[in-house]
């Protein structure tokens, strides 16, 4: 059977997004874009190797990546040249001895999903060359000059993204028929083989709107609100009755709710738990105090902490205008500066330990409502607080995520809405699962969306 090797075009110097800093070393959601889209073709059970084209200059860079990330697939490092069609050629001539499929994805690209590159290998059995597309939202026109000369059927158009695969011996000898070319020009793999091979087609899977390319700097900006929206639960991560053996673990909230049962599926997983909160410690997040004693206690105990969790937060669902101030300062300071004192206060036990921090949004953070003004406010200032600090802190080998939990049956929900059907909540047991889960990944930087099971 052929192997399946991942060829991740990494070689650009981002000169178009205006940065001095190569776009594929562009930082959000907590690492560089190159590693969330290697990370990527890590995980997927298709792909048997991962090869990187780099810029010549920027190779030394990639081995330490490699290194720090602890990537099992990625097998070598290869250097590009001044044109994209450089970097392909690179990896074909790499492999030219292997009887494998090449499939090529722009490092730029770090939201390609599993589903577009399973769709790509699963093609590959039936056909020797594979493109991804999304179709085109807008009319496209064919000009000459500053006058339209066509208006192509935007039915029959679509715009292509990566990853584009091919069996490496179609690839090689599309290239080595257009290098014969004295007017040879391309940016696009399939077009090589479409130009060269015309005999040969060329299947399309369907892409997705998410798959973006970083180019220009307006793209950054779209990328983030990306990570923050994409779904990144963890489900393939196995929960055991001793996944969690000998781990110490703090959990801010944990006498009720989400925090209960977050403490309860620990202990079961062999884990030292200890839970405070205001009703039953008299530990307030939102007193910088409290916090560092609480947590120097357990140090003292233990000796060691590895997880800190904060599920602490209010909710009071009213306008803005008739609000007491005292409950918006109340809620500012549990819901944003408790987050901010749980981090400060936890960074010296994690550094050690190289531990994780997990703190809770919720999904009114996209978007601000009527009677949500502070708590969806604040629910927004912790997944960017989350975000930033993981990238500050990813030196220290800290891990910083956020569980963003859709509607889900609590006490604090329950005192605002009332007596709702079950079918239309989350069970926190669902979400305490998914919080257990990402202790056990190293993704940092992350807004894990846990959703209700979707009917068939």
């Amino acid at each position: 059977m052929k192997r399946n090797i991942a060829i991740i075009l990494a070689g650009g110097v981002g000169s178009r997004l205006g940065m001095s800093t190569p776009k594929q070393f562009f930082k959000v959601a907590g690492k560089m874009v190159v590693e969330h889209t290697i990370d990527v073709f890590e995980r997927n059970q298709h792909i048997d190797e991962i090869a990187i084209v780099s810029n010549p200059a920027l190779v030394a860079d990639f081995e330490n990546i490699v290194l720090r990330n602890k990537w099992r697939k990625v097998k070598k490092i290869l250097k590009g040249g001044a044109e994209r069609y450089y970097s392909s050629l690179s990896a074909i001539t790499a492999y030219q001895n292997e009887d494998a499929n090449l499939i090529f994805h722009d490092a730029v690209r770090p939201l390609v999903s599993q589903r577009i590159i399973d769709d790509v290998v699963k093609a590959l059995d039936t056909h020797r060359a594979v493109n991804v597309a999304v179709p085109s939202a807008d009319t496209i026109i064919e000009v000459d000059g500053d006058f339209i000369t066509n208006i192509p059927d935007r039915s029959r158009l679509r715009r292509g993204q990566t990853p584009q695969a091919f069996d490496r011996q179609l690839i090689s000898d599309a290239y080595d028929k257009a290098l014969k070319d004295p007017n040879f020009r391309t940016t696009d793999d399939c077009g090589v083989v479409r130009t060269y091979l015309p005999e040969e087609p060329i299947f399309v899977v369907r892409g997705e709107e998410s798959n973006m390319k970083l180019t220009y700097r307006e793209d950054t900006y779209m990328m983030d609100k990306l990570f923050q929206l994409k779904s990144t639960e963890p489900n393939d991560v196995q929960i055991g009755a001793d996944s969690f053996r000998g781990k110490v673990a703090v959990v801010f909230g944990g006498s009720y709710g989400i925090g209960k049962n977050i403490v309860e599926m620990l202990e079961q997983s062999g884990a030292h738990v200890h839970s405070f909160s205001r009703s039953a410690t008299h530990t307030d997040v939102g007193d910088d105090n409290q916090v560092a004693l609480a947590l120097s206690a357990v140090e003292q105990k233990e000796g060691h902490i590895d997880y800190v969790i904060n599920t602490a937060g209010v909710l009071n669902r009213e306008p803005l205008a008739s609000m007491e101030y005292d409950t918006i300062l109340k809620a500012v300071q549990t819901n944003y500066m408790g987050t901010v004192n749980v981090a400060l206060r936890s960074r010296p036990y994690l550094q050690r330990t190289r531990g994780k921090l997990i703190f809770f949004t919720s999904s009114s953070y996209t978007r601000g409502r009527a009677f949500y003004s502070i708590y969806s406010s604040t629910k927004a200032a912790i997944v960017n607080f989350v975000q930033a600090v993981a990238q500050e802190w990813d030196a220290d080998g800290i891990s910083i995520n956020c569980i963003n939990p859709e509607r889900t049956k609590t006490p604090m929900r329950q005192q605002n809405f009332g007596v709702e059907p079950d079918e239309t909540l989350l069970m926190p047991e669902r979400v305490a699962e998914a919080t257990l889960r990402t202790l056990l990944t190293d993704c940092t930087g992350q807004v894990i969306d846990v959703r209700r099971p979707v009917a068939n």
